[in-house]
């Protein structure tokens, strides 16, 4: 591995002059640990890297403060691809594959699939995009739902080897003011001479350097990734209390007690049956039961 990469950094940019932004995401240890509990074929794992640095690098472009869920539906073998995002750049993914994964490409997995984009803003109202999926990859998934259901011209470069991950982002920005006119069509063309080895490899100076080497780029300060499941026994409660009492009075009868297990981090919680029922007062057990 190259040391001189922006280890677990995303580096935002922009050109001068222009309505055109960029980020840049190396992820190293904040994938590896992510997917550290989780047993799945490497070419998922390329996969799954590419959605986590595009989840960054789309996070970074928003001004809320919250989390971005990214999530690739399909009735194909791969049936849930999910990555979490926070503003703070804490990162989690899992995935479901409901039968041995044909082939080694991502178009062999998914079939009459669709990708949903959840923002849940700590304060406001969350919003949900939803479009079927169109494109062979990962970026061009993403690139033709930001254009059908955000109106924004975007374009993205991943590569990853299930072990690391990389992106790079390109954004148009609508009605602002710009100079140099011809500066989007200008920057999608020399970036899209961008080799996956080159994505994985180079630090984003250098990497900028190569591919915008007569542009006018301002590089801002790196942030960091880091890899958190935000899952906790508080959260299991709250999952409780909003199944209700009847429907938890029915898994305790089966099993008895709650038992859950994180698909994110794979951690195991267990609610017992005296805790898990006294999380509802007596009328509502009164109702259940007669």
């Amino acid at each position: 591995m190259n040391q001189d990469r922006n280890q677990d950094q995303l580096h935002p940019f922009i050109f001068e002059q222009s309505a055109v932004r960029g980020n840049c995401v190396q992820l190293d240890q904040s994938l590896l640990t992510a997917l550290e509990h989780q047993t799945l074929p490497p070419a998922l794992k390329k996969v799954i890297g590419e959605f986590t640095a595009a989840s960054v690098l789309l996070t970074a472009t928003l001004k809320m403060q919250g989390k971005m869920i990214l999530q690739l539906q399909s009735q194909g073998a791969l049936q849930l691809l999910v990555v979490e995002c926070t503003s703070q750049l804490n990162i989690r993914t899992t995935a479901k594959v409901g039968s041995e994964l044909p082939g080694d490409q991502l178009t062999d997995w998914i079939k009459q699939g669709q990708l949903v984009i959840t923002l849940m803003p700590e304060e406001g109202e969350p919003y949900q995009g939803i479009v079927p999926l169109e494109g062979d990859s990962i970026a061009s998934m993403l690139e033709n739902y930001m254009l059908r259901s955000q109106q924004i011209d975007t374009r993205l470069w991943l590569a990853s080897d299930g072990e690391r991950a990389s992106g790079l982002l390109l954004q148009k920005l609508p009605q602002q003011q710009e100079s140099d006119l011809d500066c989007w069509n200008r920057v999608q063309h020399l970036a899209g001479t961008v080799t996956d080895q080159e994505l994985l490899n180079l630090d984003t100076v250098t990497l900028l350097q190569r591919l915008f080497v007569e542009e006018d780029v301002r590089l801002f300060s790196g942030r960091e990734v880091l890899a958190f499941c935000s899952c906790s026994q508080t959260s299991v409660i709250n999952m409780l209390q909003m199944l209700g009492v009847a429907e938890v009075r029915s898994i305790i009868e089966e099993q008895g007690s709650v038992q859950i297990q994180c698909d994110f981090c794979n951690k195991h919680y267990v609610v017992d049956e005296q805790e898990a029922l006294g999380l509802f007062d007596e009328d509502d057990d009164h109702e259940v039961t007669h």
